[in-house]
C-alpha cells in the first residue's frame, strides 16, 4: 500500500504524526471513506494544499524536470506529470526523467503519464516501437493482436518507468469530417471499439500501466477540433446510450484505471457547459448512471475549447466540481498550474468546493495508486538492457503486421 506525509485520522479515530510533527494520514489499511471525511476537517492548511496538489497532472518544458516543477510539489505535492516530445531527447534521459521524477514524492508517486496511441499520437520515437494508428487494429477485427500490441507496448513504457498512458481512444469514428478522431479510433462501429479497447486495456492494466480511456462521452462524430473551438454533438440521448457510451461501458468492465473527458458540448446531456465542466455528465452520467468508480481526468484545460470561455484556474474549479478527480495543465506553464492550485485552495476554503468532493478525488487517486505505483514495483532498464528492450525484434513484428491494415 502506498502510504504517504498527509493527515488523517484512522477508523479507530487514532492520529498519527510525521516527521514534521503533523498528522500523518498513513494508516496500517486503507482508510474508509468516513474516516477521511472526518479528517478533512481536522487538516492543516499546509496538508490542504499537498491534498490539492494530488488534483493536477502538469505538463512542462525541457529534458529535465524544471525548478518551477519541483517548487510546485514541495509547495504542493502534486499528482503527477505528463510527457510529450519536447520532454524526450533520448531513451536514457526518457529513463532518468522518469526515475527523477519517481523520487520527487517517494511515499506518494507522481503519475508519470504519456499519449502514446501509436499512428500520429506517439510521443516517444524510434528505438521506442512506432506503432501503426489503431484504426488497423479495428481493420484487421483480431483481438488476439490488439492484446499483443498492448502487451509490447506496456512492456516498453514500463522499461523506461512511465505509469499511465492515455489510450484507448474509445470515440467510436462516425463522422470522415472528424478532424481530430480518424485513424485513432479503433472502428466506426461501436462494437468493435468496445471489444477491441476493452481487450486493450485489460493487457495494459495487466501488465502494470494505468489505461485511460477517451473522450467520453464520445468526440468521434465531431466536425471541429477542441484543441482550437467547442465542437458540438446534436444527437438525442437515444443516440448517445445506443453508439458513442457503448465502449465506455465496455471499459468500465474491464476496470478501466482512469477516463479522460472530452471538451464537447452535447445539448442532449447539458446544453450549458462542455462535458468536463458538466455535473450532469460527469457524476450523473459516467459516475452514477453508469456506475463507474475509478479516476476521471479532464483533458487539457488550456484547450482553446475551454479557454477560450474560462479562465484556467476557473476551469480547474468546475472541473473537480463536476466530478473529476484531477485535470491535466499542459503546456508547462507554471504560474498557470500554480494559480489553478491556488484557486482550488480558495474555492474550498470559501466553501465554493465541497470539502467532501476533494475527499473523495484525492482518495480514488490514492486508490489508484496503491493499484499500479505500489512499492517495489519493477525498477526501469538501464543501459544495453534498456537499449535491446525497446523496439525489439518481436515489437515490430507486431507493428508490420498491424501495417497490414493501413
Amino acid at each position: 500500500m502506498v502510504s504517504g506525509p498527509w493527515s488523517v485520522v484512522s477508523a479507530g479515530g487514532r492520529h498519527h504524526r510525521d516527521r514534521r510533527g503533523e498528522p500523518d494520514p498513513t494508516p496500517a489499511r486503507r482508510p474508509c471513506a468516513a474516516a477521511i471525511t472526518v479528517e478533512f476537517q481536522l487538516v492543516s492548511p499546509t496538508t490542504l494544499r499537498r491534498r490539492i496538489g494530488q488534483l493536477l497532472i502538469a505538463g512542462f518544458n525541457g529534458h529535465q524536470l524544471p525548478v518551477e516543477l519541483k517548487a510546485l510539489v514541495r509547495e504542493f505535492g502534486l499528482g503527477g506529470v505528463i510527457l510529450f516530445a519536447r520532454n524526450i531527447a533520448e531513451f536514457e534521459q526518457v529513463a532518468e526523467l522518469c526515475a527523477e521524477t519517481s523520487r520527487l514524492m517517494p511515499d506518494l508517486p507522481l503519475w508519470v503519464s504519456v499519449d502514446q496511441e501509436g499512428g500520429r499520437v506517439a510521443r516517444l520515437k524510434a528505438p521506442f516501437t512506432e506503432w501503426p494508428p489503431m484504426a488497423t487494429l479495428g481493420r484487421s477485427g483480431d483481438v488476439a493482436l490488439a492484446e499483443r500490441f498492448a502487451r509490447a507496448l506496456a512492456s516498453e513504457l514500463k522499461a523506461v518507468g512511465i505509469t499511465m498512458d492515455y489510450a484507448p481512444v474509445l470515440d467510436v469514428h462516425t463522422n470522415r469530417d472528424n478532424p481530430v478522431i480518424g485513424d485513432r479510433s479503433l472502428s466506426d462501429r461501436a462494437d468493435e471499439v468496445a471489444r477491441l479497447g476493452s481487450a486493450i486495456i485489460r493487457v495494459l492494466q495487466h501488465e502494470g500501466i494505468a489505461a485511460c480511456g477517451k473522450h467520453f462521452p464520445g468526440h468521434g462524430d465531431t466536425s471541429t477540433d477542441s484543441h482550437h473551438e467547442l465542437p458540438l454533438v446534436e444527437h438525442a440521448i437515444e443516440r448517445l446510450r445506443g453508439l458513442e457510451l457503448v465502449p465506455f461501458r465496455a471499459a468500465i468492465d474491464a476496470e478501466v484505471a482512469t477516463i479522460m473527458t472530452a471538451h464537447v458540448l452535447m445539448p442532449a446531456l447539458d446544453d450549458a457547459r462542455p462535458a468536463t465542466l458538466s455535473h450532469r455528465i460527469v457524476t450523473g452520467l459516467l459516475r452514477e448512471e453508469m456506475g463507474y468508480g475509478g479516476v476521471i481526468l479532464s483533458d487539457d484545460l488550456e484547450m482553446k475549447a475551454i479557454a477560450s470561455e474560462y479562465t484556467v484556474p476557473d476551469a480547474a474549479v468546475m472541473a473537480i466540481e463536476a466530478g473529476c478527480d484531477g485535470v491535466l495543465i499542459c503546456s508547462g506553464n507554471h504560474d498557470v498550474q500554480s494559480a489553478a492550485l491556488e484557486s482550488l485552495i480558495h474555492a474550498v476554503e470559501g466553501d465554493r468546493l465541497q470539502r467532501s468532493r476533494v475527499d473523495d478525488a484525492v482518495t480514488r487517486q490514492r486508490r489508484a495508486k496503491e493499484r499500479f505505483l505500489a512499492a517495489g514495483a519493477a525498477q526501469p532498464l538501464r543501459g544495453p538492457a534498456l537499449r535491446a528492450w525497446l523496439g525489439r525484434g518481436e515489437h515490430q513484428a507486431i507493428a508490420d503486421e498491424m501495417a497490414q491494415f493501413l
